[in-house]
């Protein structure tokens, strides 16, 4: 692949993910912030937030990690790129200075920060290395960097909606780009740590979070009925039989996770890196 080839996959990328999440956080907020905010507490701790620490929550969607971190006591800054996002983030997160602003740039003069902190944001960026350097340029000498993403292969709750689409034949759209194929490293625990070396950060360390969450099935499929994330897009663009058959197939695997109470107990797997400047 040339770079200029690179270049415009990575832009498609990014174009995607724009239309994606674009006027969707409140259906987020109502379907899959609950199962991302479960490693904020832990995201937190390894990025050294503390009373008083001046924190970056970059990508901060509903605002969940600034909201925690306001409640310790951090003077917070949360960014993201997307408007709805930001407009349940200043609800979320009083206290938080709340901007737009997209990776790989931010509107910040080196060293700004003592801690920065990602909540499941670099899955979402076309350029990892670039977002690295970037994260890095806006730490304070000896400030910390934390940040979580979701890890492959992932554990059979996790990929149970991605399996129902599969086993209905849904279709991707060929105007749909694959991710970036520097995207596969933020996935894996050493090949993730080794980016955060190679963007000048040192002492960078991690580990696998594993939990379940808990749910109903209505409730993991509201997410994308309402069009949410990846797959909410992908749902949307199949005919109607297929979204039917996916629908089926669904409470078909589903069955496996159900509780006495009907609940769904469903695996989910991340991981947890944090580096120094």
């Amino acid at each position: 692949m040339t770079d200029v080839q690179e270049a415009d996959g990575v832009g498609a990328f990014e174009a995607l993910e724009r239309r994606i999440w674009s006027g969707r956080a409140a259906a987020y907020a109502a379907s899959f912030a609950r199962l991302c905010a479960h490693p904020v507490p832990e995201l937190l701790d390894a990025g050294g937030v503390r009373p008083g620490s001046t924190v970056l929550d970059v990508g901060t969607g509903t605002g969940t990690a600034a909201a925690a971190a306001c409640a310790r006591g951090a003077r917070v800054v949360a960014v993201d790129a997307e408007p709805s996002m930001l407009a349940e983030a200043s609800r979320a997160a009083p206290d938080a200075e709340v901007r737009a602003a997209t990776l790989p740039e931010l509107p910040f003069a080196d060293g700004a920060f003592d801690c920065v902190v990602g909540n499941f944001v670099l899955n979402h960026v076309g350029r990892p290395e670039a977002a690295l350097a970037e994260l890095r340029r806006v730490l304070r000498p000896g400030g910390r960097l934390a940040l979580t993403t979701w890890a492959a292969p992932a554990p059979p709750g996790q990929s149970l909606l991605g399996r129902a689409f599969e086993a209905a034949g849904a279709v991707r759209p060929a105007d749909f780009p694959p991710p970036p194929a520097a995207l596969v490293a933020v996935t894996d625990l050493g090949a993730l740590t080794a980016l955060l070396t190679a963007s000048g950060l040192r002492s960078a360390c991690g580990r696998v979070l594993s939990w379940s969450h808990r749910t109903t099935a209505d409730a993991w499929w509201a997410g994308p009925a309402s069009g949410v994330a990846f797959l909410g897009e992908l749902l949307h663009h199949q005919e109607p039989a297929v979204q039917f058959g996916i629908r089926r197939e669904f409470d078909r695997l589903a069955a496996e996770f159900l509780d006495d109470n009907g609940q769904l107990a469903l695996p989910h797997a991340a991981l947890l890196v944090s580096a120094q400047r």
